[in-house]
C-alpha cells in the first residue's frame, strides 16, 4: 500500500478527487494541519463522496508529528526536484509527499531531502500541473511498477 501524503492543502476539490484516487487504489492518504478547509466541508465530501467511508485516512496536527509517527522512504514532489518520478524504483509502503496548492512543499525540507525530491516533467517556466493530476501520475507510476498490487486490471468485457 502506497502512502499519499498531503502537507498543508489548500482546495477541498483537490483533496477530494485525492481522496477517491486513494480510495480505488488503496493508498493512505495522510493530511498535515493546517487545512484550508474543513474537513466536513461540503465541496470536500462533493468531490469524494461516494469513496470517503472506504478511505484510509489519518489526520496530523503538523509535519513533525506525521514524520514522528510514520517511518518509511519517503519522495518529496515538487517543482523544484532534480529528478524524473519516472526513474525512481517504488516500494510497497513507500510515501509520496506533496506540498499544499500554492507554494508547494518548504525550500528547507526540499534541500534537506534533495535526493528524494522529485518532478513531473514539464515545460520551462510553465505553471505546475493540477495537485490531484501530479498525485495520480505518481501514484499510478508506483502502481504500476508494483504490477497493480490488489487492482484488477481487466474489465468485465472479453472482447
Amino acid at each position: 500500500m502506497f502512502n499519499i501524503v498531503l502537507v498543508y492543502p489548500e482546495i477541498p476539490q483537490n483533496t477530494g478527487n485525492i481522496a477517491r484516487t486513494c480510495s480505488v487504489t488503496g493508498a493512505r492518504l495522510h493530511l498535515v494541519k493546517p487545512l484550508g478547509f474543513d474537513i466536513d466541508n461540503a465541496s470536500l465530501k462533493r468531490a469524494g463522496l461516494d469513496y470517503w467511508d472506504e478511505l484510509d485516512i489519518t489526520v496530523y496536527e503538523n509535519l513533525e508529528e506525521f514524520f514522528e509517527k510514520n517511518k518509511g522512504n519517503y519522495y518529496f514532489l515538487s517543482k523544484k526536484g532534480a529528478k524524473s518520478y519516472a526513474n525512481i524504483e517504488y516500494k510497497d509502503g513507500d510515501y509520496l509527499i506533496f506540498g499544499r496548492e500554492s507554494v508547494g512543499l518548504d525550500e528547507d525540507l526540499l534541500r534537506a531531502n534533495y535526493d528524494n525530491t522529485l518532478r513531473v516533467p514539464m515545460r520551462e517556466k510553465s505553471r505546475s500541473l493540477n495537485l490531484s493530476n501530479t498525485v495520480a501520475i505518481v501514484l499510478y507510476e508506483a502502481l504500476r511498477q508494483t504490477g497493480f498490487k490488489d487492482l484488477t486490471t481487466k474489465g468485465p468485457f472479453n472482447l
